[in-house]
């Protein structure tokens, strides 16, 4: 037993040491070093990026700044993954697991307000419409962060114990009508394959304090599915409503039954949810009761039994309401993104390698908003943080958030993202294999 110990110490200036933790110490050092030298590189490609945003599956620069910089590197580089989607692979000097990093690419049709020198002037087409589009979600800082890290990781190649994805994925905002993109469509053209990685870790730019992180084990980002429903009356004059059956008023009764479906049928202790209708459109005329209404809106859910249970609880209210009319309605739900789900034992594993590179690391509460890191997340384990980006002068309660032109990411950040990211790759492959 005392042969044993003497073997799994070693002797450091401060005393005795594990060897793990003395692994770890020197790979800190090193990654430490590296991300510290490459900042303002990190900065310089937000910039670029910032100021040349791509909409979902058009991220055709984007992509091609990325591959060639991996290549650069000297790793392996597959391009076109779901249509613009980057896939590098760097192999360690030594066996270990396999650990993916991902980044989301795509910017939004948002026209930026924010006074910076490398403000987005890019104009497009979007729907038919000539929008503006600015990287109003960050994800230009998730992809600087993500070439910092491969840059920091290459250096390390030698003494690591394992190897890494870099996963650049497109179209995280939602692939334009009429075609597939994002995670779900990376998995299926094999992002994930030849290897296949043990975890994933990924990160969001988020409105708190900068430098602050902030995570959640288990359900985090909720599931977003999309509805559409359409009420039939029978169309009639306005100053005859009896002549008829009134699609406008029977739709506004659907509105607020669906009200009643979170907050008086479902166990509001157990777990958040929400049903929000976002369109109503319906008539040409004042005098004119219409034949048709139709509405639009999302569902957000933290479990997958009670999804299913919203919706058949949402088609048996629309359906009975306007039933007791005498309309009709059909309604079509569309599952989007599934639930962000952080596996709460890597989560509670990889903690201390987040408290290390950041004063501030918070348990936070499930974020309403949805996120297609959850498809990587359900295929293997998986940890999603979120990155404070607002300046340390800014009011919290009015900051603008994520999507607002006004969006600001502070780029003191960017190092806290990329040291994190390194971290939780390096972290994860020396406790694997120390096990």
């Amino acid at each position: 037993m005392m042969l044993r110990l003497f073997f799994c110490l070693t002797i450091l200036a401060g005393g005795l040491m594990p060897v793990q933790a003395q692994d770890l110490s020197v790979l800190h050092k090193a990654l430490d070093a590296h991300a510290a030298a490459i900042e303002s590189d990190v900065i310089e490609w937000r910039r670029d990026i910032h100021a040349n945003p791509e909409l979902s599956n058009r991220e055709f620069r984007t992509a091609a700044l990325v591959a060639d910089h991996l290549r650069a590197l000297g790793l392996e580089v597959r391009t076109e993954v779901a249509h613009t989607g980057v896939v590098g692979f760097l192999e360690g000097g030594k066996p270990g697991p396999i650990v993916a990093l991902r980044a989301d690419m795509d910017a939004l049709p948002v026209t930026e307000m924010v006074d910076l020198p490398f403000a987005s002037k890019v104009r497009t087409t979007y729907n038919g419409m000539e929008v503006g589009v600015m990287h109003a979600c960050g994800h230009d800082n998730h992809v600087a962060i993500l070439m910092g890290v491969a840059s920091i990781l290459t250096t390390m190649k030698e003494d690591l114990p394992g190897s890494v994805k870099f996963i650049f994925q497109p179209a995280e905002e939602g692939a334009p009508a009429g075609e597939e993109g994002g995670a779900d469509l990376m998995l299926r053209e094999g992002a994930f394959e030849n290897p296949r990685p043990e975890v994933i870790f990924g990160l969001h730019v988020w409105p708190n304090r900068v430098g602050e992180i902030s995570y959640l084990p288990g359900p985090f980002m909720a599931s977003s599915d999309a509805m559409r429903i359409k009420v039939t009356g029978r169309q009639t004059h306005g100053a005859v409503p009896w002549g008829g059956v009134d699609p406008i008023v029977v739709a506004s009764q659907i509105v607020l039954g669906l009200q009643t479906i979170a907050s008086r049928q479902l166990d509001v202790t157990a777990t958040p949810s929400i049903i929000t209708i976002g369109t109503f459109h319906g008539g040409v005329r004042s005098n004119i009761i219409p034949d048709e209404v139709e509405l639009s809106g999302t569902i957000r859910t933290f479990l997958p039994e009670v999804r299913r249970d919203i919706e058949r609880r949402i088609r048996h209210t629309v359906e009975h309401i306007a039933t007791s009319a005498g309309a009709t309605a059909e309604v079509e739900i569309d599952y989007g993104y599934p639930v962000t789900v952080n596996d709460p034992e890597l989560t509670m594993q990889m903690l201390p390698s987040l408290e290390r590179v950041s004063d501030s690391v918070k348990q936070t509460a499930k974020i309403t908003g949805a996120e297609d890191f959850s498809y990587f997340a359900n295929e293997v384990p998986g940890l999603f943080i979120f990155l404070g980006v607002a300046p340390p002068d800014a009011d919290l309660a009015t900051v603008p958030r994520n999507h607002s032109p006004y969006f600001f990411a502070d780029e003191a950040a960017l190092l806290t993202g990329v040291r994190a990211l390194a971290s939780l790759a390096v972290d994860y492959m020396v406790q694997q294999k120390s096990e």
